[in-house]
């Protein structure tokens, strides 16, 4: 079954790698923003699909990342991968500031005040000098690794995958550690996991900020690739896709996930020589897929095992001995 499963994988690894070489320009275009969608949704997904916390403005952290390296690069002449730190410091202080506020609060409630911090983030850019207010940031220079300078398509679709590769690895991992085990009792049953000895409240913080981390780095790319940002570029319409991928794939699994970020972006593609009528199809064929299939495409899979002894949850997040959590397959 492993080899199975490796052997699939290095299928699509090495089809990814190929796919630049026997394409048109737009169809690269296209495949690089499923991979933008890619990073997002497995952020998310940590968020939602492994903490069930509901979060309606996740472009926010998107915005957040981004923001940070046009402004530092244009305004300050700093170096791409400099930003990146600088960037990922912002987004966890970021996550942890809408995290802290709203731990007492679930499903409905908590997606208002997510969906509130989203817009107050967009319209800050758009009134702020210092981003360029609505017309954004331009003239945002491309990066370079020592004397070659990325540029093209190619170098960033590469880029893309890279960091999209590493994020499914990093995600899936956090999947199965002793964290992301707590994070799916806390979905499951929040009071329960809380009675069982689990810290929601740091664990709730950690979740956020890991989400946050995720998506900054998919805006970091996305500033330099564009080499221009707008505040349309991060309005609840991009929050309420990356969401619908999730969902749409299947809340916390990882294959799941991948397969929503591409759906959601090609069947519009798919469908665009239908005009206007594509997005009502794109709606209707979401409509029925939720009836039909409401658990999504690939949902993830649990059982329950026994967790051996060095794999107990850390005490920093335990305020007394608990039962030992369910294991995720993604």
């Amino acid at each position: 079954m492993k080899n199975k499963k490796t052997i699939s994988l290095g299928v699509i690894l090495l089809a990814s790698i190929m796919f630049p070489f026997f394409s048109n320009s737009y169809w690269l275009d296209v495949a690089t923003l499923v991979l933008f969608y890619v990073v997002l949704t497995q952020g998310l997904n940590v968020v939602v699909g492994y903490t069930g916390l509901l979060d309606l403005g996740y472009a926010a952290f998107f915005a957040v990342g981004a923001y940070t390296t046009a402004i530092l690069m244009t305004t300050f002449g700093w170096s791409f991968w400099l930003t990146i730190p600088i960037a990922i410091v912002f987004a966890a202080i970021t996550g942890l500031i809408i995290g802290g506020p709203t731990l007492r609060l679930r499903s409905d409630y908590l997606a208002i005040v997510t969906l509130g911090f989203g817009e107050i983030i967009r319209i800050l850019a758009i009134n702020l000098e210092i981003t360029g207010s609505a017309s954004g940031i331009y003239g945002i220079p491309r990066p370079s690794i020592g004397s070659y300078t990325l540029s093209s398509q190619l170098d960033f679709y590469f880029l893309i995958l890279i960091l999209a590769i590493l994020t499914i690895i990093a995600v899936r991992r956090l999947g199965k550690s002793r964290i992301g085990r707590a994070w799916i009792y806390i979905r499951e049953d929040e009071d329960a996991a809380e009675a069982m000895g689990i810290n929601r409240v740091r664990l709730k913080l950690l979740s956020y900020a890991t989400g946050a981390v995720i998506g900054s780095l998919a805006g970091c790319i996305f500033a330099i690739k564009m080499s221009a940002i707008a505040p349309l570029s991060f309005s609840f319409h991009q929050s309420v896709m990356i969401l619908l991928a999730v969902v749409l794939g299947g809340l916390g699994s990882i294959s799941g996930v991948v397969i929503g970020a591409v759906l959601v972006i090609i069947l519009p593609e798919a469908l665009r020589s239908m005009e206007d009528m594509r997005f009502l199809i794109f709606g209707i064929a979401l409509v029925v897929m939720m009836i039909f299939r409401p658990q999504g495409i690939w949902p993830a899979k649990y059982e329950t095992e026994d967790v051996p002894d060095d794999q107990t949850i850390d005490e920093s997040f335990i305020d007394s001995d608990g039962d030992k959590p369910l294991s995720v397959k993604g």
